[in-house]
């Protein structure tokens, strides 16, 4: 079992910057890769970006150049800075983790943590 908490979102203003935090704990074997996916209002959840234990990171296009994972295997945790955030980022973002190579799916991440909100206004 593996916990996921994610921290850090918040309100900004569109164009500013966010860093979320994603801390893990539990039997840390089985979070070979972390993601991060979001769902905003009315919307499905989507995937964001996702990084494996590498550092190999792959992104959704609407986010490329804009945000950045990162992960420290040391502290078992995973990062997404946010800038130039734009209206359409606002959502509940959710850390993820699978015990194995990337992928860009929902169901294939089976340890999620409770979600931050991340408002973005105009």
């Amino acid at each position: 079992q593996v916990q996921l908490v994610e921290s850090g979102g918040g309100l900004v203003q569109a164009g500013g910057s966010l860093r979320l935090s994603c801390a893990a704990s539990g039997y840390m074997s089985s979070v070979y890769t972390m993601g991060w996916f979001r769902q905003g209002p009315g919307k499905e959840r989507e995937f964001v970006a996702a990084i494996d234990w590498r550092g190999a990171s792959t992104y959704d296009d609407s986010v490329k150049a804009r945000f950045t994972i990162s992960r420290n295997n040391a502290k078992n945790s995973v990062y997404l800075q946010m800038n130039s955030l734009k209206p359409e980022d606002t959502a509940v973002y959710y850390c993820a983790g699978r015990s194995s190579a990337i992928v860009t799916t929902r169901l294939g991440y089976p340890d999620w943590g409770q979600g931050t909100q991340v408002t973005v206004s105009s």
